[in-house]
């Protein structure tokens, strides 16, 4: 059963409320280089980013959040700790979304002027609660960061917001800990119905990171809990991108795109299936189709002509040549060398 949340719009992206599950990640650049920052977030848009966020240091780097914003084409949020002068220098520059705990930016009169601002630009605010920055009263009451104290931490804030009349809002509870993550989003769902940000917070490398994010994330969006994610990982944000609509193409989340499967590889290949899939892969990449179509690359004549033909497109290579499948069908075969040329050729007439 999917959860019914809240529905907020973070620019011109819907997340909660029955709208795709979205995917975001977050620069490594320095803002205060927008050039580079822009240049990174054209990266991410290429790659199918829906939303990035930014780091906002200091007021060099709220100040640089306009022209960023001019220069891209998906939401653009901004990420702010302790100083309320950076959250409402954010609104001027006219981000599109905010992460903001406001139980650490100080004096009511504060949090007030935030809210204020926020709500006259129909900005929303992510609470972000990570198992590493607690409060220390509630690390004492539970000994350690629980999931049950992150949930108490993540309603604190909220609270905290609503007293000032403010809903517009998501909320993330991650932690390194996969099982701790799964936990606290899981009793979260159960006591708010603000739309939910899938992370686990300092995966790691893509190597481990990647396995962490999809068991964490993957659990939880298929108990149809989640509204928005982002997969992080340590290096090229763009790889967060790729893994994380991944993460909902295998899921069927995702209702478009290539969903790309091949074999493993066994002794009993005949061809270069590797280089044959990198190739392929590069080949497809950012193709934007109007359905999702499953693309299957087998490496031998034994198995591969049956799973090739339970794909919208599929080859089975072997013996010099590739036979290529489509919806079932034996169509024809070609020597091994056009293998990635008639393959592409036969998923671009998917876009038509």
């Amino acid at each position: 059963m999917i959860r019914q949340s809240r529905q907020i719009k973070v620019g011109n992206v819907k997340v909660g409320g029955g709208a795709p599950v979205s995917v975001q990640s977050m620069t490594i650049t320095d803002t205060r280089d927008v050039e580079a920052t822009v240049n990174e977030i054209k990266r991410l848009e290429e790659a199918g980013c829906d939303i990035v966020r930014v780091a906002v240091p200091d007021m060099e780097a709220a100040k640089a959040l306009g022209s960023i914003r001019k220069s891209i084409r998906i939401p653009l949020v901004s990420d702010i700790h302790f100083d309320y002068k950076l959250a409402l220098e954010a609104v001027k520059q006219g981000v599109d979304g905010m992460r903001l705990n406001p139980g650490n930016i100080g004096a009511k009169y504060r949090i007030q002027a935030v809210v204020d601002a926020v709500k006259e630009r129909n900005i929303p605010i992510r609470i972000g609660v990570n198992s590493g920055s607690l409060e220390k009263d509630i690390l004492k009451k539970h000994g350690s960061p629980t999931a049950e104290a992150l949930v108490e931490s993540a309603l604190r804030h909220v609270r905290i917001l609503e007293d000032f009349d403010f809903f517009d809002i998501k909320i993330s509870v991650k932690s390194t800990d996969v099982r701790k993550m799964i936990r606290a989003y899981k009793l979260l769902s159960e006591q708010t119905e603000y739309p939910l940000h899938l992370g686990v917070t300092e995966a790691g490398t893509p190597k481990m990171g990647t396995i962490k994010s999809s068991i964490g994330i993957g659990s939880l969006l298929a108990e149809g809990i989640g509204d928005t994610i982002r997969v992080s990982l340590t290096g090229d944000p763009v790889d967060e991108v790729i893994t994380g609509i991944n993460i909902l193409k295998s899921i069927g989340i995702r209702n478009k795109g290539i969903e790309l499967i091949s074999c493993p590889g066994c002794g009993r290949l005949e061809i270069d299936l590797m280089k044959l899939v990198n190739d392929v892969e590069q080949r497809v990449s950012g193709m934007e189709l109007p359905r999702p179509v499953k693309v299957a690359i087998l490496g031998c004549v034994v198995n591969g002509p049956g799973e090739a033909a339970e794909a919208d497109i599929g080859i089975a290579g072997g013996r010099g040549k590739g036979m290529l499948y489509k919806d079932g069908k034996l169509v024809r075969s070609f020597k091994e060398k056009d293998i990635v040329d008639e393959l592409v050729k036969e998923i671009e007439t998917f876009a038509y």
